[in-house]
């Protein structure tokens, strides 16, 4: 089915706060927008309002047809306690809905109690719900999904001999709480790879996806005949996968769409920010020329007047008429100036956005070799990795690259020394400060808020240089005082980042750094990499990030190995 959505007069945001307003725009068989702003602009929360979850504060949404099937896929993937594999996917492809719709519809069918004035057939309600459940692929959900379990190296189907997408037990039967990060976002890649929308409604799609995942995922949404609204913050992927961009702007308070892929929208958005400050200069600096004219005016006009009355005889009548013509004209042009200036179009001058600018805190310098491993080997249930010989040396920085499950987090802990080999040594260095953001930003978790867990991290800081600090992070008073598990993950990614400031490190470890940064905070991030000068280790799948930041080596780990590209 192709179906058409379009968004009229749309505005966003909490009952306190409009987030944006008066949004129109269209979404078309074939679009893939891609939506982007700062964290905190409105980006879920539009998703939310186009799929239906959510109520906007004004406008409306139409469909076209009215039944299009909309699928909306959130950013985080729930667990749900007892939950499977395959109810998962259920859920999120909509299957599970169309399912108990039509149940509800093939009982109401079946029940012969006398209906109600107004109530609808029930053979064309479960007409229209039988379509629906069709049309959602429930009909052969269950016999689709070990198929594409296996294709992405999830399932015991698949081929062991192939290291290019190593199985990892993960079947259709086990239990989504089990599975690891990278585990979880394969399966809601497979979701997406399985369902059957007309519309598709993605939320941070590529978070957690190693490279193999975020080619499939690119496949999957240029193959889309249906239209696509996307958040993600993955540069490469919004380059290669949209078709126009649309910008939240919080500091202007403005919506704008741009035609044309991401780094088209990068360099006319860059024009019409020019443009814009352009105007407000010229209009500010024409008003100050004229209001500046008009003060010299008033103070030569009440001058002239006072010097007029001070040599003019009192019985001069002539003299007095003269000067106080002159004054009248003086005043005269005053008002004439006056007159120009409220004339003037008012240009308002650009907000200054709010920038994430930090820089990563220094210590002194460690010993000469950072780390080493020889010939260590760690294992984990079936999983092996190693024998693993390498040196990491003081100022080095070593990107580091792989398949989700091939090991990458497993040779962060040797090479930290928070895990012991099971064979061969690891040793780290003398003086060694060590900085981690990990993926899972474990730093902030729990029910301890958020200001009271930094401050047990640095212990040094004031109460009040801590909240200082985090303001500059963007968490303000009503982020500090919540508990950590409460944040949201861009948050405690902020969160981990200005422990980084706070706290002076020469080994910095960044595992998926830019997951839930929003676009600005990453190239914040980038910069801060440039003037830093201690080890880094740093894991990413972002592939501009690794062609941003200086690198003196790449590791790559697969399969269990090592090895160096």
């Amino acid at each position: 089915m192709t179906a058409t959505l379009v968004a009229q007069a749309i505005a966003g945001g909490y009952a306190h706060r409009t987030l944006f307003e008066d949004l129109d725009f269209t979404v078309a068989p074939g679009d893939v927008i891609g939506v982007v702003g700062v964290n905190g602009a409105g980006k879920s929360t539009l998703l939310e309002i186009l799929a239906g979850e959510l109520q906007p504060l004004g406008g409306a949404i139409h469909l076209a047809p009215s039944d299009a099937f909309v699928g909306w896929l959130p950013q985080e993937h729930e667990r749900i306690e007892g939950e499977t594999v395959a109810a998962y996917v259920a859920r999120r492809t909509g299957c599970a809905q169309a399912t108990i719709e039509m149940d509800a519809a093939a009982a109401a069918l079946g029940d012969a109690s006398p209906r109600a004035a107004g109530d609808p057939d029930p053979s064309d309600v479960y007409s229209a719900a039988l379509d629906r459940w069709l049309a959602s692929g429930a009909a052969d959900l269950e016999d689709r999904l070990p198929a594409v379990l296996a294709e992405l190296g999830l399932s015991p189907a698949g081929d062991p001999s192939d290291v290019s997408a190593p199985t990892s037990g993960v079947s259709e039967h086990s239990l989504m709480s089990a599975l690891s990060g990278g585990q979880a976002a394969r399966v809601g890649l497979a979701a997406l790879l399985l369902s059957r929308f007309d519309i598709v409604l993605l939320d941070e799609p590529t978070n957690d996806l190693d490279l193999d995942g975020l080619e499939r995922l690119e496949r999957f949404v240029q193959g889309l005949r249906g239209g696509v609204v996307l958040v993600s913050h993955d540069r490469e992927f919004l380059a290669r996968c949209v078709t126009r961009v649309l910008e939240l702007d919080l500091a202007q308070h403005s919506t704008r769409m741009f035609g044309g892929g991401y780094d088209a929208y990068l360099e006319e958005r860059e024009i019409v920010r020019q443009h814009k400050r352009d105007e407000y200069e010229q209009f500010a600096t024409q008003k100050a020329d004229l209001v500046g004219r008009a003060r010299t005016q008033r103070e030569w006009s009440s001058q002239g007047t006072r010097n007029a009355l001070k040599k003019a005889p009192d019985n001069d009548k002539i003299r007095r008429r003269a000067a106080s013509e002159s004054s009248e004209k003086q005043a005269q042009k005053v008002r004439q100036m006056e007159s120009r200036i409220r004339r003037l179009e008012e240009v308002e001058e650009p907000r200054k956005e709010w920038q994430l600018e930090f820089t990563i805190g220094a210590a002194p310098r460690s010993s000469a070799v950072v780390a080493t491993l020889n010939a260590a080997v760690a294992q984990q249930g079936d999983f092996v990795l190693g024998p693993v010989s390498l040196q990491l040396n003081a100022g080095e920085r070593v990107g580091i690259t792989g398949p989700n499950g091939a090991g990458k987090s497993t040779l962060l802990r040797l090479l930290l020394g928070t895990q012991d080999p099971d064979a061969g040594s690891a040793a780290l260095g003398s003086s060694v400060a060590i900085g981690e953001i990990d993926q899972a930003r474990s730093a902030f978790a729990g029910e301890t808020p958020l200001a009271e867990a930094f401050e047990a991290l640095v212990p040094a800081m004031a109460s009040g240089e801590v909240r200082t600090l985090l303001a500059k992070f963007g968490l303000r008073a009503d982020h500090v005082l919540r508990p950590c598990g409460e944040l949201s993950p861009g948050e405690r990614t902020r969160a981990g980042l200005a422990l980084l400031q706070a706290r002076g490190v020469n080994v910095l470890v960044l595992d998926e750094p830019t997951n839930h940064l929003d676009l600005p905070a990453i190239e914040q991030l980038e910069q801060a990499l440039e003037s830093y000068t201690g080890a880094l280790l740093l894991v990413t799948h972002d592939r501009r990030m690794l062609g941003t930041v200086q690198l003196d080596r790449r590791w790559h780990v697969e399969a269990g190995a090592v090895t160096e590209l």
